[in-house]
């Protein structure tokens, strides 16, 4: 085969991988990104910004909505919703110009349901792939939209739950299957869709009643007690994919292709789990949630295995540990970072940030950025952002010292979380989303 024939299809291959990353790296399809844990390797975005430098579009979105953008290609997503929620809608907006290709009113209301103030009716973001949008307000309806046309290709409204103080919980796509979570004063279970279809794939209800738990003599009360928020986790463990989903007072492993459980572990201090577990190093690690909430290293078990946090002792042939666990920096809105062998948190009011041995939980540092903090921190070009609730956006760099590289402001505050694309930063405001690049 001749030389210069071998040499352009080496330089063809190169060019095909090249495009693959670049595209792979252009692309955040999902709550905290490809992998769901808010790390991009996408490099070289800003450092510092405001609303008249490192700004390429500005664009204001309708309506009242905490969900993050999410990115593939030239489209870039939200969902929103009127402010009595009657109304849901997704919005796409063109990468480069910011301009809005479409704003598609999926479902209709007949009645306003309750939610806390500070939610909103469309605080689950979105999943976006190749074609298709995948779109949840928890019980008021789900949906997959044609991202081309707009068309509705399938939608769901049968999903029984009340949501109490609003559905927070975003879907995850796990090969032909759309998780969700749907934890309510009413149900708690965790159910699967054929994404092709909408259909029922498998619903798993929790293996728990909370109305049975007892605390001071006393069952407790529906509400706060059954409630959370958190999105489910797609975690390696022993070479297999694990779903790792929380619910009020509880985490649970499940086999993700038949929603099998495989473990459990209780946690009945605490409730409303918020932020999204992270796993590496043979662990999960996961914030129990509002009052009384700590952080916990999980060592993962065997199929049967419970445990409860709080009990003294667990069984001898039990897999199950606590590899770890602290109260301190607990966030309850705010997810993890696990960056190599470090763990990083940021509590929500005070804007106290942590940084841990991710293996045994040791404190490696705590300083503070100030600031009430609802966004979930980014991790890309080895450097963290974080987002607080007044529009200001802290820089630091990953390490085991704390150093701080900038701060920037935006006129209104993120409840969002930021989503990365290339060299760009999709940011959405309490107001408006932005493309932030350095010019």
């Amino acid at each position: 085969m001749p030389v210069h024939f071998l040499r352009c299809a080496a330089l063809v291959l190169a060019l095909a991988h090249a495009t693959a990353t670049l595209r792979a790296a252009d692309n955040w399809p999902q709550f905290r990104g490809p992998q769901g844990n808010g790390l991009s390797d996408a490099k070289a975005q800003p450092l510092t910004w405001s609303e008249t430098n490192n700004v390429v579009w500005k664009t204001p979105i309708h309506g009242r909505s905490w969900s993050s953008p999410v990115v593939w290609g030239n489209q870039v997503w939200v969902t929103t919703a009127n402010d009595d929620g009657t109304e849901l809608f997704a919005v796409c907006l063109a990468r480069d110009t910011g301009k809005i290709a479409h704003n598609l009113k999926l479902f209709t209301l007949t009645k306003q349901t309750d939610i806390r103030k500070f939610n909103t009716y469309a605080s689950p973001t979105p999943v976006l792939e190749d074609g298709r949008l995948y779109v949840t307000f928890g019980a008021p309806g789900t949906a997959c939209v044609d991202t081309k046309t707009g068309k509705t290709l399938w939608e769901r409204r049968d999903l029984e739950c009340n949501h109490f103080r609003g559905a927070g919980s975003s879907p995850i796509i796990f090969e032909n299957l759309m998780l969700m979570n749907f934890d309510g004063s009413d149900h708690q279970f965790i159910i699967a869709l054929d994404k092709k279809t909408g259909s029922t794939v498998w619903r798993k209800e929790r293996s728990v009643d909370y109305k049975d738990l007892e605390e001071n003599g006393k069952p407790q009360a529906d509400g706060d007690f059954r409630k959370a928020f958190s999105t489910p986790h797609i975690a390696m463990l022993d070479g297999q994919a694990v779903l790792i989903s929380q619910g009020a007072k509880a985490a649970y492993a499940y086999a993700p292709r038949d929603g099998r459980e495989i473990w459990r572990v209780e946690e009945r201090t605490s409730h409303s789990a918020s932020s999204q577990p992270v796993s590496g190093h043979g662990l999960v690690i996961l914030a129990t949630g509002w009052s009384k909430g700590q952080l916990l290293a999980i060592k993962p078990g065997k199929t049967g295995d419970v445990l409860d946090v709080n009990a003294t002792d667990a069984p001898p042939e039990q897999q199950l540990q606590i590899a770890w666990k602290s109260k301190r920096n607990v966030p309850r809105k705010p997810s993890m970072l696990l960056v190599n062998d470090l763990l990083f948190t940021i509590e929500d009011e005070g804007g106290i940030v942590a940084c841990y041995e991710a293996k045994s939980g040791s404190e490696v540092w705590r300083e503070r950025v100030g600031g009430n903090h609802s966004a979930s921190p980014l991790c890309a070009g080895g450097r963290i952002y974080f987002f607080s609730e007044d529009g200001k956006t802290t820089v630091i760099e990953v390490g085991r010292q704390f150093k701080k590289l900038a701060e920037s402001k935006l006129d209104d505050g993120f409840m969002a979380s930021p989503a990365v694309s290339g060299q760009s930063l999709i940011l959405r405001t309490r107001t408006h989303l932005y493309r932030i690049e350095e010019k």
